[in-house]
């Protein structure tokens, strides 16, 4: 037997790590395909199996109004902040602020991040970009992936020196090889509050009642605190 799950990257390491003890208890073999919000949606749109759905609250929220999520099983995980991550063993750089975020960028070999149409980060970054006014001296270096997750992996094994990455703190934290250096800095900050909830066509509601609970109850809020989730 297997659960379902379509999920925004950012919780693609909170889902393994309580995915692991609930299918050794259940038996239940959770299923997961992780990535950017926008594409998570359009596969549950498009007809691909769901129980358990893990999106932004406020998509979460409208699909609760359209009847696509059950009333009453949709709950918080927390709020992600959007960061910044080099390598690890690379020097961190100072970006304490606009100016010193605008100088780690443009210094950048390669700037990695997630789809700048789809993903929330993505999406974020490339307005941060043009905030700064650097976009255009820097957008011969963009290196936008389907995902943040994707974004971290690459980064993590490119054979070159000098590549920065951006995406959400917890898609950073749950990459081996990659450091957070930090979260964007003020006037620059994104932080985005996802939310878990059982699809109505759900094939067993009760197994997808029982994990979503696991993943937003009190007994893992450490799990997701260590993860990049905050209350």
């Amino acid at each position: 037997m297997s659960l379902p799950i379509l999920s925004a990257g950012a919780a693609k390491g909170l889902v393994a790590a309580v995915a692991q003890p609930f299918t050794a208890e259940t038996g239940v073999d959770v299923t997961g395909e992780f990535g950017a919000v926008g594409a998570m949606r359009d596969r549950l749109a498009a007809g691909a199996p769901c129980d358990v759905i893990i999106l932004t609250a406020a998509m979460i929220a409208a699909l609760e109004n359209e009847g696509v999520v059950a009333a009453g099983t949709v709950a918080p995980l927390g709020r992600v902040r959007t960061g910044i991550a080099v390598r690890a063993g690379t020097t961190l750089p100072n970006i304490a602020d606009g100016a010193g975020l605008a100088r780690a960028l443009t210094a950048a070999v390669g700037i990695l991040f997630p789809d700048p149409q789809r993903a929330t980060a993505g999406i974020h970054f490339v307005d941060v970009l043009r905030r700064l006014e650097i976009y255009e001296a820097v957008a011969d270096r963009l290196r936008p992936y389907p995902n943040g997750a994707t974004a971290m992996r690459e980064l993590a094994t490119a054979p070159e020196e000098g590549l920065i990455g951006c995406t959400q703190i917890t898609e950073i934290r749950y990459t081996p090889g990659v450091t957070l250096v930090g979260p964007l800095p003020p006037g620059f900050e994104l932080a985005t509050v996802y939310s878990v909830a059982v699809c109505t066509q759900a094939a067993d509601p009760a197994r997808a009642r029982a994990f979503a609970r696991r993943l937003a109850g009190p007994e893992n809020r450490v799990l997701r605190h260590e993860g990049g989730f905050e209350d």
